[in-house]
């Protein structure tokens, strides 16, 4: 399908106001057969499964493309390179995932409408980040996404915090005696380090934990981790986001693990032993994600995560495949 510059623009700011699954599905077609014509290395894989427009007729039969081809080809559907490129960590040796971001504002809206919809405005809030690993390195979304909300929010307080934790813990008691609605954004190994560090009674405190020990600490449960987090900070639950450099959308957890994606995100899940199927609602199985966000790279993505499907359309994060590479951005081994 050939959509110029009109098309796209109606469409870009269209994503933004899906209600219901009809349109969600209209949408999703309409984007699969944008990608499959104009992205040729998605269209090539489409083909070698025998997943073409003319056989494509629900959004379950829509091809998802493995994510680890952010690792090795150039995925756009558009020819000059962009400004703005989100890269994963990595593994020593190994490939890293690129992700080009023609359009910042795109990804702005979608983070910000998403946040708003769980959160309220940012505005609100004051925004700290306890990123220090994903600080010391370039390309990050997780740290972009970071500097929007700060931004966002307009907080004198609101700001970065890389390894500086008896200051961060001064800055919550200030935060808690003000009664300021705050966000404590963290890396997990360093929100641990910090609930070991510097306890503080603050219930109202939104953590969100994005995952990750980094080598610096043992592997636990996120129930482990919740519990301890909890216990130091008084809160009720730990809340987490679920994304990642492929994606340019979010789905947020107010605790328990249970994931609830924006409106221009779905999740399904495929067959373990047979990828190219799905697995029905309570079964666990590889995640394939829809962003329509990602309308210039590719918005049908197979990640290397299992999880499982609950009626509602919320999703439970279960764990990874064996055989993946472990991914540098925000998931625990559960």
């Amino acid at each position: 399908m050939i959509m110029d510059n009109t098309d796209i623009k109606n469409f870009r700011n269209s994503i933004f106001k899906i209600n219901g699954l009809e349109k969600f599905s209209e949408f999703s077609l309409h984007l699969f057969d944008f990608q499959y014509n104009n992205l040729k290395i998605y269209r090539q894989y489409c083909d070698l499964i025998y997943r073409t427009p003319n056989s494509v007729e629900t959004i379950e039969d829509i091809p998802f493309m493995p994510v680890d081809f952010f690792r090795s080809h150039r995925i756009a559907v558009f020819e000059k390179p962009a400004d703005l490129i989100f890269s994963s960590s990595g593994t020593t040796g190994s490939n890293t995932s690129r992700h080009e971001v023609p359009d910042p504002e795109l990804y702005k809206t979608s983070l910000l409408k998403g946040f708003e919809k769980f959160y309220g405005s940012v505005e609100d809030y004051c925004v700290l980040a306890l990123l220090p690993s994903y600080l010391e390195r370039e390309g990050s979304s997780l740290v972009y996404m970071a500097e929007q909300l700060i931004q966002r929010s307009g907080h004198t307080d609101s700001g970065f915090y890389l390894h500086d934790l008896k200051d961060l813990s001064h800055k919550l008691e200030q935060l808690h005696e003000q009664k300021q609605k705050t966000l404590l954004l963290g890396v997990t190994y360093a929100l641990l380090d910090l609930a070991t560090l510097y306890p503080i009674d603050f219930p109202e405190l939104v953590i969100m934990e994005t995952g990750g020990m980094k080598g610096r600490r043992k592997e636990m449960v996120r129930e482990e981790v919740h519990k301890i987090l909890k216990q130091a900070f008084g809160c009720r639950s730990i809340h987490s986001e679920y994304g990642m450099t492929e994606l340019l959308s979010q789905a947020y957890s107010d605790g328990d693990g249970i994931y609830t994606p924006v409106p221009w995100m779905k999740i399904l899940i495929r067959d373990m032993s047979d990828p190219l199927s799905l697995v029905g609602v309570g079964k666990n199985g590889g995640i394939n994600v829809i962003d329509l966000a990602n309308l210039y790279s590719c918005s049908f993505i197979a990640v290397q995560d299992i999880g499982k499907l609950h009626p509602d359309g919320k999703f439970e994060v279960l764990g990874r495949f064996d055989q993946s590479l472990v991914r540098g951005c925000n998931l625990m081994v559960y």
